[in-house]
């Protein structure tokens, strides 16, 4: 038996110093894991979950603005990679997009909000560092150079095993699943052209410029 058409390769992330890459399988993501964070958007400290698909993942420096949306919205986030037994075997700085206007509407409605988060390209990341993930350090993300985000690694109201034990009651972890930890206070609006520079202590760096609109 044979299939009517082949499925596309997964991404795949750069592992910084290393020549092996890191297929993408699927994309987990944390909200309210920061208590300044859950307080700006309104919301209880309360970690709920949610989840992008594998086309979101992207390495590219030059982004497309997204269409359907005139309030995208940035959000740094420490990123697990997961390998054998949900284990984590790697870690790096990635970006949360999101259509805020469009996830407002959506919310106000009680609907499900997932195509203001899981477009293509919305979880843009750096490469990936083998090893534990760094447990204390700042994280932060700059807009044209001024910044907007800054917090610490240790204000996450789940840590990462924490946040896995969790996650893990819902989902069976495997090798190539990537879990965005949530982000920092500061979170806000990007505009076509604007350049942004991620950067979590310990890990490589993530920049990416947004095109026009198309």
């Amino acid at each position: 038996m044979s299939d009517i058409f082949p499925l596309p390769a997964p991404p795949r992330l750069a592992i910084d110093g290393d020549s092996r890459t890191f297929p993408v399988s699927r994309i987990f993501c944390i909200g309210r894991n920061y208590a300044d964070h859950a307080r700006e958007m309104g919301a209880t400290a309360e970690a709920i979950f949610f989840a992008k698909p594998a086309s979101a993942i992207t390495s590219a420096t030059t982004l497309p603005y997204p269409t359907e949306t005139n309030d995208l919205h940035h959000e740094v986030e420490l990123v697990l990679a997961l390998g054998e037994g949900g284990a984590i075997i790697a870690s790096g700085t990635g970006v949360d997009l999101t259509k805020r206007d469009l996830q407002s509407d959506l919310k106000a409605k009680s609907a499900p909000w997932e195509i203001a988060k899981g477009f293509d390209a919305s979880a843009p990341m750096g490469a990936l560092r083998l090893g534990p993930p760094p447990a204390n350090g700042s994280i932060s993300l700059s807009v044209n150079g001024a910044m907007r985000q800054s917090g610490e690694l240790e204000q996450m109201i789940l840590p990462p095993q924490e946040l896995l034990g969790q996650l893990g009651r819902y989902f069976v972890l495997k090798p190539g699943d990537l879990v965005f930890t949530g982000t920092p206070s500061g979170v806000g609006a990007l505009e076509p052209c604007d350049t942004v520079a991620a950067r979590i202590d310990g890990l490589p760096p993530l920049d990416f410029t947004l095109t026009e609109r198309r």
